[in-house]
């Protein structure tokens, strides 16, 4: 028996809209500490990872541990089929279910739709726990702001840590340019900026995930951008009181990185 019960199912639209984009076919990993999912993009660049708690649920069971493979286009397909009052429910009776089964109520209508799941050959991969040198708090709507003007100048974008600030900068063939935002300790989170550098880093990716990924700014308030030299990105967006979403990206190597 799993049962997982949405109390704000729009939070949960905005994970789907997240990542949709980003991976196409998924596992749903259910055990009795929560809901987790792990997946590469398809040109293994990026590795999208999120993770709810079960306490963050207003209704959660899980009674043993499940793998549900489905398709995030299907997925999305049906919760599109819910209002943005409505609670959401997932459910299934079954131990190697076959289908899963969603619930949307509200005051006054109850839908029941169910969506049929697939058996994908996928690993869990394994992410480690690992300490970063530079990390960045940041308002998520400036970072999204950022990503999006400067990709218009070059579809690599560079991103340099100092215990002062972050700066993202761009050189492309039509020009160059940089965005340099300072630390600051706003009583307001949404305007607050933090940088926690052990060592500076000056790191290159691809914008356009960015751009991608940056949907779940819906999710939060913040952003967590944690970096070392020549090692992956991850990108963390907390999600209140449930978990968080994270993208893993690996940095551009043949490109100049310095200004």
């Amino acid at each position: 028996m799993f049962e997982a019960k949405f109390s704000d199912g729009v939070q949960f639209k905005k994970i789907v809209e997240a990542v949709k984009e980003l991976v196409k076919n998924v596992n749903l990993e259910a055990n009795g500490t929560g809901i987790s999912l792990q997946a590469m993009d398809t040109s293994h660049v990026a590795l999208v990872a999120l993770q709810l708690n079960e306490k963050g649920f207003k209704k959660y069971r899980c009674e043993k541990s499940l793998t549900m493979g489905l398709s995030i286009e299907n997925l999305q397909k049906i919760l599109k089929c819910s209002g943005n009052d409505d609670q959401i429910t997932l459910k299934t009776q079954d131990e190697e279910p076959t289908t899963l089964s969603f619930t949307f109520e509200s005051k006054n209508r109850i839908s029941e739709f169910q969506l049929n799941l697939m058996s994908l050959d996928q690993e869990q991969l394994g992410v480690p726990d690992t300490e970063y040198s530079s990390v960045v708090r940041m308002p998520s709507n400036e970072f999204t702001k950022i990503c999006r003007e400067l990709g218009n100048i070059n579809e690599a974008i560079g991103i340099e840590t100092s215990k002062d600030g972050i700066k993202f900068y761009v050189k492309g063939d039509i020009g160059e340019g940089q965005v340099s935002v300072k630390t600051n300790d706003s009583e307001k989170l949404e305007e607050r900026v933090e940088c926690d550098v052990d060592e500076p880093v000056n790191l290159s990716f691809a914008v356009r995930y960015f751009n991608l990924f940056n949907k779940a700014s819906a999710l939060s308030n913040q952003v967590i951008l944690s970096m070392s030299q020549d090692q992956p990105l991850v990108i963390e967006y907390i999600i209140e009181e449930m978990g968080s979403l994270k993208l893993y990206l690996a940095p551009k190597i043949n490109d100049e990185e310095s200004q």
